[in-house]
């Protein structure tokens, strides 16, 4: 799997069903997410997050700030009274045509295609803030490891970047079938059996992987806890990374 192929299947997911492909839940397959209840979780997502940053020390408040992958914008609107300007970014051009359409915040989020391998549409510490959540899973590894970079060139000296990575599969039935069928032939049961728009792939990080990225490209971990319980399938864990 490539930058392409994710770019087509989350075209194609965010065309046909954008709010479950953002965040897929039972019963809620089909145009069944209630709008303002998916919204409603991503502000509970930024809420719960910020009050993990604030009690590590770090600021709640930013100027600017990242939403990478931003999907629908269920994030970016959760982020934007935290901030004076929220950057939204995703691959997919239907996904932020939903987003626009679906924008319920008072004009401080700017919605932008980046299909790029890379973030050099924006400048060196650009932003205060990065935060990516139930996004990076879907790229494959290559693609991780170079946003990972990215997401520290674009921080000022000092900036945060809030990341969400599963880190191994759980032991349960759905995550030995990740660890040990091919991607391949899981794609294939996701459009055949299941039928989904277009297949979600998922890469896991191992935490010893992240902390050598992470110090690599000048950053540190300074904080990690269990992500929040969106899947039972895969061990999570979200990261607070500053800019050193």
């Amino acid at each position: 799997m490539n930058l392409n192929d994710v770019r087509r299947d989350w075209t194609k997911l965010g065309a046909e069903d954008p709010l479950w492909a953002v965040l897929v839940q039972p019963g809620k397959r089909g145009g069944r997410w209630d709008v303002e209840e998916f919204l409603a979780t991503g502000r509970a997502d930024v809420e719960e997050t910020a009050g993990w940053l604030g009690q590590l020390g770090l600021p709640t408040r930013w100027e600017r700030v990242l939403d990478f992958g931003c999907g629908a914008g269920r994030l970016s609107q959760g982020l934007a009274p935290h901030a004076d300007e929220v950057v939204a970014v995703d691959i997919a051009p239907s996904m932020l045509e939903a987003a626009r359409r679906l924008d319920r915040s008072a004009g401080n989020i700017r919605f932008v295609l980046n299909d790029a391998p890379d973030l050099s549409q924006f400048p060196d510490g650009h932003f205060d803030l990065v935060y990516s959540a139930l996004v990076l899973q879907h790229l494959p590894r290559p693609a991780i490891d170079s946003y990972l970079a990215e997401f520290l060139r674009v921080l000022r000296p000092g900036g945060i970047a809030v990341v969400g990575l599963p880190t191994e599969p759980a032991r349960t039935a759905k995550g030995v079938i990740w660890q040990v069928v091919p991607f391949r032939l899981i794609s294939w049961a996701q459009r055949r059996l299941l039928n989904y728009p277009a297949p979600m792939s998922m890469t896991a990080v191992p935490h010893a992987d992240m902390v050598r990225l992470v110090a690599a490209h000048g950053g540190e971990i300074v904080g990690q806890r269990p992500d929040l319980p969106y899947t039972e399938d895969w061990v999570c864990t979200r990261y607070a990374v500053r800019r050193v």
